[in-house]
């Protein structure tokens, strides 16, 4: 397609997502059925009103169905799903209704919290809605009075799921049908956001009330060595959406949260920056120094802290000034602070930070009653 956005100075193309390729499939099939004629395109309005003429492929026409398929085209956007092909089957039915389930590489859902309930197939609701409302202008357009069921299949999808975040999720079996606004748009923050908000709201769902945040692989690899009880199945990760996880904690009703993440990100959080994002904010080094400073540090070794290049770098200067200690508490009361603001105290929240070279470097005062706390509500 040729739609485009601007993202750190590039243009990038926009692609459609795996509803609108369900919700495509589905409409072309069904017309087939009840027209007796075959088609090699299909014409769908997205939610965003941004029109798609999509190619249809592999037709298999049945005495009682037809199902066809339409390519994932992602665009610009590295997506696991790009390329494959959604099918739709449909099918009449004696209901007078249209009825919309997933077959083969469409996984089901098994744990609640999610959007679709346990035992459904993992299609959300605007999919489903896109799904339906076309089977209906279909029926209006050929004179069809009566019912059509249309069951969504992805034969590399099985495959598929295991480079998603769906087995976290308790969604088993397959891929998932998303979007919501039927396009996909490259490089797209609320895409992952959307994700993170998901996977808190089936943590507090699935009865835990404190949560485990990291922002990444680091935070990972930092909880195998650190134990306390704390689980790599707990965790949360949160990419640099440090205020957003936070936001969602809040809403789905979290009592507390425990963020562990490498002092290179999480110093930001000293300084109330929330997305943590080189491209958003940096700071590392300003926060570091001007804290060294504070505490009275001689010129000549701030100088040399703000020429450094990573967060170890700086941690050494003050290691061999003797600073280290005194610097991160300062940064921890700091970083307290600004989480606690952003929650407005309506959580209990605790930081630990860390250095993959010096290992454990501060933590605030309600961090290590939140790590009992969360290796406890597993037991």
């Amino acid at each position: 397609m040729e739609q485009f956005v601007y993202k750190n100075h590039q243009k990038l193309r926009c692609g459609y997502t795996t509803g609108s390729c369900a919700a495509a499939a589905a409409k072309a099939a069904a017309f087939m059925l009840l027209s007796g004629r075959e088609i090699s395109c299909v014409d769908l309005m997205t939610p965003k009103q941004i029109p798609l003429r999509l190619e249809v492929l592999d037709t298999v026409k049945k005495p009682e169905s037809v199902s066809c398929a339409v390519r994932k085209d992602g665009g610009d956007d590295p997506d696991v799903t790009n390329g494959i092909r959604i099918y739709a089957e449909v099918s009449r039915i004696r209901e007078k209704e249209i009825c919309v389930d997933g077959g083969r590489g469409v996984g089901r859902v098994t744990k609640p919290g999610l959007e679709q309930p346990v035992g459904a197939a993992a299609i959300n609701k605007v999919p489903r809605r896109m799904i339906r409302e076309n089977l209906e202008e279909v029926c209006r357009q050929l004179g069809y009075t009566g019912g059509l069921k249309a069951v969504i299949f992805v034969p590399e999808g099985e495959a598929l799921a295991s480079k998603t975040f769906n087995p976290r999720l308790g969604i088993l079996g397959g891929i998932s049908i998303l979007g919501t606004s039927g396009i996909v748009e490259p490089m797209s923050e609320q895409a992952l956001i959307d994700t993170i908000r998901v996977e808190i709201r089936q943590r507090l769902a699935n009865g835990m009330k404190y949560l485990l945040i990291v922002p990444g692989n680091y935070g990972i690899d930092f909880l195998e060595q650190y134990g306390h009880g704390l689980s790599l199945e707990d965790a949360v990760k949160c990419s640099n959406f440090v205020g957003e996880a936070l936001d969602a904690a809040v809403e789905f009703g979290a009592e507390g949260a425990l963020l562990i993440g490498h002092i290179g990100k999480f110093v930001k959080l000293a300084g109330g920056i929330m997305n943590t994002h080189s491209h958003n904010a940096d700071a590392r080094m300003e926060l570091l120094t001007v804290h060294a400073a504070l505490l009275g540090a001689p010129v000549g070794l701030l100088q040399k802290m703000m020429k450094c290049v990573t967060t170890d770098d700086a941690l050494k200067y003050l290691g061999e000034a003797g600073m280290t200690k005194a610097v991160m508490a300062q940064l921890m009361e700091r970083m307290e602070f600004y989480v606690n603001e952003r929650v407005q105290s309506r959580l209990e929240l605790g930081v630990i930070t860390f250095s993959k070279v010096y290992g454990i470097l501060g933590e605030t005062k309600k961090a290590p009653e939140l790590v009992k706390r969360i290796g406890a509500q597993r037991g």
